[in-house]
C-alpha cells in the first residue's frame, strides 16, 4: 500500500462532525470526512458524484496532532438574500494556530493520482470552511510501499511551528497524540476503538449523508528539533559570616 501525507496548518481551522441548528462545531483534529473533501475538490469531483466519493471513502485515514492550537467562537449575522430579514444569528467554532499532519493509505494507482491533484487543484483546497485557508503547502510527499499508516506518521519531522517547539525546548522528545482508523473484524467490528460519524456517504447538499468509523488513539513520538539541555543552576559556597567583611 501506498500513503500520501498532508500538512495542515492555517490562522484558523474547523472540522465538523455535527451541526445543530444555529451552532457548527469543530472536533479538536481533522476530519475523515474533511480530509477526503480536500481531496475530491483537488481532482475535481462534483459534489453529487457519489459513485467517486465511494472509492476515495475507501482509503484508510490518520491524523496527527502537531500542536492542538486554541478554540475561538464567533458570532455571524447574515440577511436573507431576497426579502433582506435578518437570519438567525450562529454561533461558530474553529481551532486558531493549530498544526495537523494527516495521511491517507490506500492503492499506489490511486494515491499517486490524489498527490497530483494536491499539487495543481482543480478546487482551492480550505482546512474545513471556505473561510480557512491553508497557511503551508499541503503536499508532504508520497511513500510507496509504506508498511502501515502509523509507521509513516511516526517518521514524519514534527510540523509545530518553531515558537511552539522553542516552548518546549527542554523536551528532546514530545508526545503526540494521533486518531488512526481501525481495522474492523470480519464483523464489521473494530474492538477497543471508538467511533466517529465522519465517513463521507455523499456530498450532495440535497442528501448529505455521513456513516460512523472506528478510530484508534495512540500515541506518537517525536524528537524536538529546537531541544535544549536545562542548565543546572550554580552551586554557591554558603559563607553566613561573608557580609561581616570590611566591617
Amino acid at each position: 500500500m501506498s500513503v500520501l501525507t498532508l500538512q495542515l496548518a492555517g490562522p484558523l481551522q474547523s472540522w465538523g462532525v455535527a451541526a445543530r441548528f444555529a451552532r457548527r462545531s469543530t472536533e479538536n483534529a481533522p476530519t475523515k470526512s474533511g480530509v477526503i473533501g480536500l481531496l475530491a475538490a483537488a481532482v475535481g469531483l462534483d459534489r453529487d458524484d457519489d459513485t467517486g466519493l465511494a472509492e476515495l471513502a475507501q482509503l484508510r485515514f490518520g491524523v496527527r496532532i502537531d500542536q492542538p492550537g486554541s478554540r475561538v467562537r464567533d458570532f455571524q449575522t447574515a440577511h436573507h438574500f431576497d426579502t433582506g430579514e435578518a437570519m438567525p444569528l450562529s454561533e461558530r467554532y474553529y481551532l486558531a494556530d493549530a498544526v495537523f499532519v494527516a495521511a491517507v493509505e490506500g492503492a499506489a494507482p490511486l494515491i499517486d493520482q490524489l498527490h497530483t491533484a494536491l499539487r495543481a487543484p482543480a478546487y482551492l483546497p480550505y482546512l474545513g470552511r471556505r473561510s480557512c485557508p491553508p497557511s503551508r503547502p499541503l503536499d508532504l510527499g508520497v511513500h510507496h510501499n509504506a508498511p502501515d499508516l502509523r509507521t509513516v506518521l511516526a517518521a514524519e519531522p514534527w510540523h509545530a511551528a518553531d515558537w511552539h517547539q522553542r516552548r518546549h525546548r527542554h523536551q528532546s522528545r514530545i508526545d503526540l497524540t494521533a486518531h488512526l482508523e481501525a481495522p474492523t473484524t470480519g464483523f464489521g467490528e473494530a474492538p477497543g476503538a471508538d467511533t466517529l460519524r465522519d465517513q463521507p456517504l455523499s456530498y450532495d447538499p440535497r442528501h448529505r449523508r455521513y456513516a460512523l468509523r472506528p478510530v484508534h488513539t495512540t500515541t506518537i513520538t517525536v524528537t524536538n528539533p529546537h531541544a535544549r539541555p536545562r542548565e543546572a543552576a550554580p552551586v554557591l559556597a554558603h559563607d553566613p559570616t561573608g557580609h561581616l567583611e570590611g566591617a
